[in-house]
């Protein structure tokens, strides 16, 4: 007698293939957007349905839990901001980086604030955390300043060169929770003029009005 187990696999792929890719994009769009409004504790499944108006078993069937649905948003959403960013300059690079950053800041930080503390205690989540959140800022910098170094502009053995990519990526998180004074327009690139470029030997430019 056959075994059961092939005539139940694609059975299952089957329903599993009910959502479409565009389909998964919303659902993965209103996860994040959950997690941004409140945080990873009170995101639901049953809130996830309720705001995609998506059956919850088709959740569970789909995903089986809260944390796999959201590493699932994660890696369905990476972005690469920055890895287009190459201005021919590393100063111009790293300005227009902290631009880019700037103007997705309220989304990119909200979320990587409400991900932090589960993922300090979900090794999935925080690997997930760091392959879409972390890691390709951390390539990207990097990146700009070994073309830095290639064309001459930064010296390779500049004590500041491997601290660069932490220093914006710290800076990036911690800003939510400083004085209101560092929440103005312009200021993730002033503190790339004022306090990275002087360290790597580049010249900032001068002060506006």
């Amino acid at each position: 007698m056959a075994s059961p187990g092939p005539v139940q696999e694609p059975a299952l792929s089957s329903r599993r293939s009910k959502i479409t890719p565009e389909r998964a994009q919303e659902l993965y769009t209103a996860v994040l957007d959950l997690l941004r409004e409140s945080g990873y504790a009170s995101l639901t499944m049953e809130g996830v349905a309720a705001r995609t108006r998506c059956g919850k078993s088709t959740l569970y069937r789909q995903w089986g839990s809260k944390p796999e649905l959201v590493v699932a948003a994660l890696h369905g959403t990476r972005r690469t901001l920055l890895t287009d960013i190459d201005t021919g300059s590393l100063s111009a690079d790293l300005r227009a980086a902290m631009a880019v950053v700037e103007a997705a800041s309220d989304r990119d930080t909200a979320l990587m604030h409400a991900l932090s503390h589960a993922a300090m205690q979900s090794p999935e989540l925080l690997c997930a955390m760091r392959e879409t959140l972390i890691a390709p800022s951390i390539a990207a910098i990097e990146t700009m300043i070994r073309r830095g170094i290639e064309r001459g502009e930064v010296a390779a053995d500049n004590p500041a060169v491997p601290y660069v990519a932490a220093q914006l990526i710290g800076i990036m998180r911690a800003r939510p929770l400083l004085p209101d004074r560092y929440a103005t327009e312009g200021f993730l690139t002033r503190f790339v003029e004022c306090a990275v470029l002087p360290a790597l030997g580049l010249p900032a430019p001068p002060s506006g009005p």
